[in-house]
């Protein structure tokens, strides 16, 4: 599948952006759900860039760096994964599988980025001491367009390198193993999901989470409600979430102010 040089363009900047956005901006355009469909309709197919992007949203749900050991990176992952889709013909879940080794190569990315500018900390400090503001934006300039750059680069080269041998490449793979990476896409957005619930819940809440899968099967299973299904569990997740929140700060309020005041 061939690309115009536009199309290319974008999906550069896109990336550079979205790698910029995940340390500096955090405005959470890096997200998987975010960049799926803008990518997704830079290839020219939307509908497979949300798909993907969903898809791999649930997978990255639950990580988070620690210290300073960082997740396979989001922002690449999730634009190979909409690529691999896009260009090759994957299914969501195999796309999702496939793109794990060029996360983890934008991990390395991002450690080799943290590591240069660690010598660079010194002049920061340096700088912060003889309040020279123009200095320290400098250096995050500088780290922000490192980064950018080296994002946009390993995206490039593989998506160019998809774009031209992709189809070839994806009619190679016996079934046997496009089943697995199949089956192995779909088991990761499970471990998401089970590595946030590992950090999150509290014993107080499983009632909730046992309710929510239960209406989630309930509303799954209805032809009619199935495509929506995920917006209203939203809605209807909110709506419990800010009627504990109001009994919650009315409880304390109560407890604040030493009870009732008239008795009744």
């Amino acid at each position: 599948m061939d690309y115009n040089i536009l199309q290319i363009v974008l999906v550069f900047i896109v990336t550079f952006i979205a790698a910029i956005d995940q340390f500096s901006f955090l405005e959470s355009i890096y997200q998987p759900i975010v960049m799926g469909p803008v990518i997704g309709a830079i290839l020219g197919d939307v509908d497979t860039g949300l798909v993907v992007g969903a898809t791999y949203q649930l997978m990255t749900i639950g990580n988070m760096p620690v210290g300073g050991a960082q997740p396979p990176n989001a922002v690449i992952g999730g634009i190979m994964a909409t690529v691999f889709a896009i260009t090759s013909g994957f299914e969501p879940t195999a796309a999702v599988a496939a793109a794990i080794p060029f996360a983890l190569l934008g991990q390395y990315g991002v450690t080799f980025i943290f590591t240069l500018m660690s010598p660079l900390m010194a002049k920061a400090d340096a700088y912060a001491h003889e309040a020279d503001t123009k200095g320290i934006e400098k250096l995050n300039y500088f780290a922000m367009a490192a980064l950018g750059t080296i994002f946009g680069i390993i995206v490039l080269i593989f998506f160019l390198a998809g774009a031209s041998y992709g189809k070839q490449i994806a009619e190679a793979i016996p079934e046997w193993l496009m089943n697995g990476l199949s089956a192995a896409g779909g088991m990761m957005r499970y471990v998401g999901f089970a590595i946030l619930l590992k950090v999150m819940l509290s014993k107080d809440l499983w009632g909730f989470y046992f309710a929510g899968f239960a209406l989630a099967v309930i509303v799954a299973a209805t032809g009619k409600l199935g495509g929506s299904a995920l917006l209203l569990l939203a809605l209807i997740g909110f709506a419990i979430a800010f009627w504990d929140y109001q009994i919650q700060t009315k409880l304390k309020n109560i407890e604040a102010t030493g009870g009732e005041e008239d008795g009744i």
